[in-house]
């Protein structure tokens, strides 16, 4: 193969790494650039769980066997049925050798565990290179030829040494924008997702709504108390308190296939889903009611409900149903209600919603406004 074609093909593995924008997508692109660029059939690329003593595959791309998956869930292989990479992690790399790649083909005896999964899938060679990130082994790059084909060479072995170069910097670069985008729509304090996230997955609901009528529900929360805490105990105290209503939220939202729970800021949770019938929604913002009072130095939450599935009016927008979920919200804290108040259910609450602010302030707007 040309020099500008393998420079080609590193290019084009870089590219299409850069561009991925999940870590699956990453994975996906460094098999198929790898692919591509040493004229394979079929890649794979498998992490090395240390803690577990496996390989864990990935991803699967291009032409795959019976029974591979392209993202499998649970496809692992004991590291000792593979003796090369036992060597790799324990000789080469302790005695300061380079990750470099070795092939293997379907003919060799004794016939390892690779070997005999060239065989059992068809499947004439393979080219196997270790990934190496931040000094370490993190797992390998494997490319395979079907039967018949060109076996690898050693020239192929070394370009796949670039390649899963190429890959492990690709990798690190997805790890960290997965960072970046977890911290960026998370809340440290509690671990759940934070307003930008509840906002984002929101507006997509909303779109669904409108598309298919797909039920959208809100549940917003003010854990009643927290002030209290603070004075007489300490911060710190308070964010312990905060963070097992976040725990019992979490909990209770389980019950609602997909559900996202969210710390708005302050004292105040939410719990929006997508799918579950208005009626489920009630059901588990009752027993969040019923948890939140059995939480230790809380005293109880005050809960609103908002539900299309409910007579809530036209919903021109996603700041609307938080109107009204926050406008419910505010009757049952009024009310010192141990139950929620549901939107729809209680017709003052959709009045209250729908009446002009008293400032511009939109989230806390109801704390300012006369009970009704």
């Amino acid at each position: 193969m040309g020099e500008d074609v393998r420079l080609r093909a590193v290019v084009a593995l870089a590219q299409a790494m850069a561009a991925a924008h999940t870590p699956r997508e990453s994975w996906r692109a460094a098999a198929l650039g790898a692919m591509a660029g040493l004229g394979g059939g079929f890649a794979a690329v498998s992490v090395w769980e240390r803690d577990h003593g496996r390989l864990k595959v990935l991803v699967n791309a291009g032409e795959r066997a019976r029974g591979e998956e392209e993202f499998p869930d649970s496809e692992t292989y004991p590291v000792h049925e593979f003796p090369e990479i036992t060597e790799f992690l324990h000789e080469r790399w302790a005695g300061g050798g380079g990750p470099d790649a070795w092939v293997e083909t379907a003919r060799d005896e004794p016939a390892t565990g690779r070997v005999l999964g060239l065989r059992r899938r068809g499947r004439g060679c393979c080219v196997v290179a270790p990934i190496v990130l931040h000094g370490r082994a993190w797992g390998e790059l494997y490319v395979a030829r079907p039967a018949g084909a060109r076996v690898f060479d050693r020239d192929d072995a070394g370009f796949a040494t670039v390649l899963a170069a190429v890959v492990a910097a690709g990798i690190v670069q997805a790890e960290r924008l997965e960072e970046v985008r977890t911290l960026a729509f998370t809340d440290p304090l509690t671990g759940l997702a934070n307003r930008r996230a509840v906002d984002a997955r929101l507006d997509e609901a909303i779109e669904r709504y409108r598309a298919d009528g797909t039920v959208v529900s809100l549940v917003v929360c003010d854990l009643n108390g927290l002030k209290r805490v603070n004075d007489t105990h300490g911060h710190a105290v308070g964010d312990r308190l905060l963070e097992r209503f976040g725990s019992v939220l979490s909990r209770c939202g389980a019950r609602l296939r997909g559900a996202l729970a969210a710390r708005l800021g302050g004292d105040e949770f939410c719990l929006l889903s997508v799918g579950p019938s208005a009626d489920e929604v009630v059901r588990v913002a009752d027993e969040l009611c019923v948890r939140a009072e059995e939480l230790e130095l809380g005293e109880g939450v005050a809960c609103g409900v908002a539900s299309t599935g409910d007579p809530i009016g036209p919903l021109r927008s996603a700041r609307r149903l938080f109107r009204l979920a926050d406008a419910a919200q505010y009757q049952a804290k009024a009310a010192r209600s141990s139950k929620p108040v549901v939107a729809g259910r209680d017709g003052a609450v959709v009045r209250l919603a729908d009446a002009p602010p008293p400032h511009p302030r939109d989230r806390r707007r109801f704390r300012d406004a006369p009970p009704v």
